[in-house]
């Protein structure tokens, strides 16, 4: 497998791994980007952007990161916050008055982005059409009941999350644009970066990899950061808040979200499109002070904190592990899964191996995507092996 791109002097194990990863992990087609200091010292892609395998993977191919979107969307949210359009620990209803209803008045913008306010879910179907619909939607999230007590305990909202931010930031932002707009314009386009949640129909559809669906087996149900057999089993049983969080909107699989209609709608927690290299930028310019995107120090400050856990602890949920950290948008180190060089890093994984993070310790911006997708909830053996290879380097 030819491998393309290039290494700074130093980070040649990084290729070395990438090589490995088609070689002995099954690898189809991924890219990898890191930055440190602001300076890109590996650029890497190779193999193919489709499930067969004859259209190799080129510098500017992109691909659907999933719930890495997550983190990227986060960005964007905190670029807002250090321009002073909100509060992240003020009550949401003092920037959207009617998200108060059905028991939601007490929600703070921390607990929003912290997964602590019990929306994992939502009672309507939510279609192609309804997402579209700005107003509409905003309606129905607004009409949403918890279901816990918000602030008393965690559970990871697999889409809704990203819908109720969008839907905030829509009403604190001057202009009134949705995290997908507000991305491109406000730190895309000043950074001269390419990513996108809503991909636009302007994009030729063959700079988007083919994405390759995972088949879950046993091995991934008792490896560290592999599916939880209780996630599994609930999965399987409609009524239980996992299988709701999860199928909705009902998709054919996860798959879906790479592909139009859903590809084009602001969905900023599930359906980014993009290259390592934009990742690793993004979370490169954060890791070193974010001075071209004007953030401020608290933010970032707030961002790098060890988060607090909710009343009840830091037992998931939706996804029922033992223990998970989240910190207004993203995730943060905690003892089954540890990233970066010191609890400061933050970042999101996305389903099926896609990474995205920032090391404020080492001003180190990392980016992974593949196209064929894992089966890890984190620790992908193909993006953990790029990452702990980056880390010896340093």
């Amino acid at each position: 497998m030819i491998v393309e791109g290039t290494t700074s002097p130093g980070f040649e194990p990084v290729r070395e791994e990438f090589a490995r990863n088609f070689a002995e992990r099954g690898e189809l087609g991924a890219a990898c980007a890191v930055q440190v200091g602001g300076e890109t010292v590996v650029d890497l892609w190779g193999g193919y952007r489709d499930r067969a395998g004859r259209e190799p993977w080129q510098r500017d191919t992109m691909a659907t990161v999933f719930s890495a979107t997550k983190g990227v969307a986060s960005m964007a949210l905190a670029v807002a916050h250090s321009r002073g359009l909100f509060d992240y620990d003020a009550l949401v209803t003092k920037y959207w008055p009617e998200f108060g209803r059905s028991g939601k008045e007490n929600v703070t913008v921390r607990q929003l982005l912290g997964f602590q306010a019990g929306l994992p879910t939502v009672d309507t179907l939510l279609t192609a059409e309804l997402i579209a619909d700005a107003d509409r939607l905003g309606d129905v999230l607004a009409e949403q009941a918890p279901a816990w007590e918000p602030g008393s305990a965690q559970g990871y909202h697999p889409v809704m999350g990203g819908l109720y931010a969008s839907q905030l930031l829509r009403r604190v932002d001057p202009k009134g644009r949705l995290i997908g707009q507000y991305l491109a314009e406000e730190l895309l386009e000043p950074l001269g970066l390419e990513f996108y949640i809503g991909t636009p129909p302007s994009v030729p559809e063959e700079r988007i990899a083919e994405l390759v669906p995972a088949k879950l087996g046993l091995r991934d149900l008792t490896t560290p950061g592999g599916v939880p057999a209780r996630m599994v089993l609930d999965f399987l049983l409609p009524w239980t808040l996992t299988a709701k969080s999860f199928s909705n909107p009902r998709i054919r699989d996860i798959t879906s979200l790479g592909r139009p209609p859903w590809r084009g709608l602001d969905l900023p927690a599930a359906n980014g499109v993009g290259t390592a290299r934009s990742l690793a930028a993004l979370y490169g310019e954060f890791a070193t002070g974010g001075a071209r995107l004007g953030l401020d120090p608290p933010t970032l400050r707030a961002i790098e904190a060890e988060p607090a856990p909710p009343g009840g602890g830091s037992r998931d949920r939706v996804m029922h592990l033992a223990e998970a950290r989240f910190s207004l948008g993203f995730w943060k180190p905690f003892p089954a899964w540890r990233f970066g060089t010191d609890s400061r890093a933050y970042g999101t994984p996305g389903a099926g191996g896609a990474f995205g993070m920032a090391d404020p310790a080492t001003g180190t911006g990392f980016g992974y995507v593949p196209n064929r997708l894992g089966r890890r909830l984190w620790n992908d053996p193909r993006e953990r092996a790029l990452r702990e290879a980056v880390l010896r380097c340093l």
